[in-house]
């Protein structure tokens, strides 16, 4: 371990004035913030390598079986909580960070192309809101899909603050990109997908579905929901609610349709 003592130290300069680099970018390189999350990181099921590791000097002390695991050429460093919040720009009370290399975007076809035979698949369309893509990684995670697609208007699963709600499920589950929600379906359907859309105008109850052995479920932002060719393009579902009420979030509407379609997966398949 590295102690620091000086907020100014060039050797923690990816850790330095968090806030403004999540908006800046951190040159192929992403943060992780929380233990769990940086258990998820260092787990031999990441797809992702630490840089270096920085932790208060609580954390530091609470985390021996932690810190007894690590490479032995990975840096931590260790800062009095005070430095560390001045590196940081405010009071980081996880007291836990790491910096990670990104590596290239892989596509949705390259992802789709690692799946087998019976999958499930999450796809995400317009989802710019962090917290709503940490918790629908987390949900797909929960529920055994094999991969989460996103279009490029979706926000980074990666950014910190969307990890942070996912407890870091991006690290573990695989993750591509498609230019936009045609060029997603198109790639879905090609590795022979069913697709279906979530939707409150879906014309199915999600109850009485059966579900294909490769399902590949879309969700749309809160409010403009999936666009309207793609509804009229893919079948399209709907979660039965009470009368007079026709609105949930859309990482938990996306929890509810993924155990939906596990369970029928495996039901189908005699599990």
């Amino acid at each position: 371990m590295i102690r620091i003592d000086d907020p100014a130290d060039p050797r923690i300069e990816h850790y330095r004035s968090v806030k403004d680099r999540d908006l800046s970018g951190r040159g192929g390189r992403f943060m992780a913030e929380g233990e769990v999350v940086l258990r998820n990181l260092l787990s031999p099921g990441c797809r992702f390598s630490a840089e270096s590791i920085l932790l208060s000097e609580a954390r530091a002390r609470s985390s021996g079986d932690l810190l007894a695991a690590l490479p032995a050429d990975l840096p931590v460093y260790v800062a009095p909580q005070v430095v560390m919040d001045a590196i940081v720009g405010f009071h980081i009370h996880r007291g836990v960070l790491a910096v990670a290399f990104r590596g290239e975007r892989p596509t949705a076809d390259e992802v789709l192309a690692g799946l087998p035979q019976r999958a499930l698949v999450l796809g995400l369309v317009g989802l710019a809101n962090h917290d709503n893509v940490g918790a629908a990684f987390r949900n797909a995670a929960a529920f055994g899909a094999g991969a989460v697609l996103l279009d490029q208007t979706s926000c980074d699963p990666l950014y910190r603050k969307a990890l942070r709600v996912s407890v870091g499920a991006p690290l573990l589950l695989p993750h591509g990109w498609s230019d936009n929600a045609d060029e997603m379906v198109r790639s879905l359907e090609s590795a022979g997908f069913s697709v279906v859309a979530l939707s409150p105008q879906g014309t199915r109850p999600l109850e009485t579905c059966a579900w294909p052995e490769r399902t590949a479920l879309l969700v749309g932002a809160e409010g403009p929901g999936l666009p309207a060719s793609l509804l009229a393009r893919v079948g399209t579902v709907r979660i039965t609610m009470a009368g007079g009420f026709d609105s949930l979030n859309v990482a938990t509407a996306a929890g509810i349709a993924l155990h939906a379609v596990r369970t029928g997966q495996a039901a189908r398949a005699g599990d």
